[in-house]
């Protein structure tokens, strides 16, 4: 039996005569494989291209500082003790020389002077009100005086606590709230003498004006002439009769003050002015000066009133008065009805967990935030206690070290891939 030749297979008109039949299989097979191959590669390279980037957002850090919760509004200077001065007697007044911003003596500098229009000046009736105005007059006076003697009994004694207090050198004897608190009445109790200082001479002033009513002036005589004269020391304010007129008692000439002696008067809305207290600190700011004013609470008006705002909201307010503590040369510029920036501090504490404000939104009515935690964002339901604007107090919800998102964009959610702002390069 003989053997029947071998058919050898078909090979492939690229294949060389050489290659052997494992090898030409394979080949088939990558060829088959590739278009697959570059399907996947495509495949791959879109789902990277449309997986989400990070998004890059600032951090900031829950820390433990001191926190101080202020009313801020905007408030005016005014001079604490304004002094009108009025004709004494009806006649012809001169024209008033003085204009506002001029200085003033008490005693000395000559506002105006009346001349009587007629010679029978007062009669019986007129006579006798007048005589009853200098008995009235003179009771004022004598009640200024025993008010000058309080005010300056309680300067006095405001004055020797503070040199008391101020000869305590032992650290930690006297705390630093009471030193601020006898250093205030002390400054408080002179500013209340000067003031009392005022009354009486503006008591004695009125006397003499109603004294002089009760003169009989002769129209030919030099000496009929009724001069008023500035019953303080200041600057003119003013002049509301400044033209020579004819005058009846009573008619206001003008007004004087002390521009040294203000006060700081605010308009604070009314459940603001609940929360304000006798003796709070105030910050007096943008009045002009670089450095901030320091002040006090010296009263917070019991009435309130209405006001309307500059969207025509019906808004209750209640005044609130501060005086300067310690102010520096720089303030003695301000003068009366000067705009400035009150801040009042309503609340304090040195140590608590705070959290910067613009890393916290409300969702209903719960505080939220996005903690940064491993590469994402985390939302996190918290308490928030008081606020100052920039930092939040921290009731519960994050610790002090956790970092959060400040002002994360909309597109952030809960498990979005974050990066810090800084690290991107």
């Amino acid at each position: 039996m003989s053997d029947s030749p071998s058919v050898s297979p078909a090979r492939d008109k690229d294949d060389p005569p050489w290659d052997p039949k494992e090898g030409r299989t394979a080949k088939k097979r990558f060829r088959k494989l590739l278009p697959w191959l570059g399907l996947g590669a495509l495949v791959a390279l879109i789902a990277f291209g449309m997986k989400g980037k990070p998004v890059e957002v600032e951090t900031g850090a829950v820390t433990r500082s001191a926190l101080t919760v202020r009313v801020s509004e905007e408030g005016k200077t005014r001079i604490r003790n304004r002094h009108i001065i009025s004709a004494p007697a009806a006649g012809k007044m001169r024209r008033v020389a003085l204009k506002a911003g001029d200085e003033v003596k008490a005693g000395e500098t000559v506002i105006t002077a009346i001349e009587p229009v007629v010679s029978p000046l007062l009669d019986p009736r007129a006579k006798a009100q007048a005589e009853a105005v200098v008995a009235t007059r003179e009771a004022a006076m004598k009640q200024a005086e025993g008010s000058l003697d309080a005010a300056r009994a309680s300067s006095n004694l405001a004055n020797a606590d503070r040199d008391r207090v101020r000869a305590v050198q032992i650290p930690g004897s006297v705390s630093k709230s009471d030193r601020d608190r006898v250093e205030g009445d002390a400054n408080v109790k002179a500013a209340q003498l000067r003031s009392a200082e005022f009354t009486l001479q503006v008591a004695e002033f009125e006397l003499a004006q109603a004294r002089t009513a009760l003169e009989r002036p002769k129209p030919d005589s030099a000496g009929n002439l009724a001069e008023v004269k500035s019953p303080v020391s200041g600057r003119v304010l003013k002049v509301m009769q400044e033209s020579e007129a004819i005058v009846s008692p009573g008619t206001q000439i003008l007004e004087i003050g002390d521009p040294a002696d203000i006060e700081i008067e605010a308009e604070i809305l009314s459940r603001d002015a609940v929360t304000i207290h006798e003796g709070d600190t105030v910050e007096i700011e943008q009045w002009g000066g670089e450095q901030v004013l320091k002040g006090r609470v010296r009263r917070v008006e019991p009435a309130g009133f209405t006001k309307i705002s500059a969207l025509g909201v019906e808004e209750q307010r209640v005044i609130v008065l501060s005086d300067l503590v310690d102010p520096p040369k720089e303030a003695a510029r301000l003068g009366d009805r000067f705009r400035v920036e009150v801040r009042v501090a309503v609340w304090h504490r040195d140590d608590v967990p705070v959290v910067p404000a613009g890393a916290l939104f409300r969702e209903g009515n719960a505080w939220k935030t996005f903690a940064f935690r491993n590469g994402k964002a985390a939302k996190v339901t918290l308490e928030a206690g008081r606020t100052d604007g920039r930092f939040t107090e921290v009731v519960s919800g994050l610790s002090t070290g956790d970092e959060v998102l400040l002002h994360p964009p909309d597109t952030v959610k809960d498990g979005t891939e974050v990066k810090k702002r800084e690290e991107a390069k």
